[in-house]
């Protein structure tokens, strides 16, 4: 479902990967709510919740310090969507997931599908020939 493109490119190698590894949790989170096996995903889905909360920090990190480092003048606007970003991803309930997977899993896909829409596509590439600009590549 989450297909990289090159427009979705900051021309910024480790932050394109970073991008592309939430592409992929974007699909793994997929294929699990999607998959009409009758297998309980609970753990599953979980785990992929866990590890999202966990690399959306790790990735938001890197990507401030960046901005932060070359006097990026939008930083308090872009850090205040990845905490939102970030706070709706603990918002979520593990007791809501062992009884709602399928519905929480699809919010959650549509949430991360439009973040890649709106953030990537157009918060993001306000950086892009800014840090790019800055030898950052």
């Amino acid at each position: 479902m989450f297909k990289w493109k090159d427009d979705f490119s900051v021309n910024i190698e480790k932050i394109n990967e970073q991008h592309k590894e939430l592409f992929k949790m974007g699909t793994e989170l997929y294929n699990l709510v999607s998959a009409k096996d009758g297998v309980d995903r609970y753990d599953e889905i979980m785990t992929v919740i866990h590890r999202l909360a966990e690399y959306t920090i790790e990735h938001f990190t890197y990507e401030e310090e960046l901005m932060k480092i070359h006097g990026y003048n939008d930083f308090d606007n872009h850090k205040k969507q990845h905490d939102a970003f970030v706070a709706k991803i603990q918002s979520i309930k593990a007791d809501d997931v062992d009884v709602k997977q399928r519905k929480i899993g699809m919010d959650l896909i549509v949430f991360i599908a439009n973040w890649i829409e709106n953030h990537i596509l157009v918060t993001d590439m306000k950086y892009k020939n800014y840090l790019n600009s800055k030898g950052v590549y």
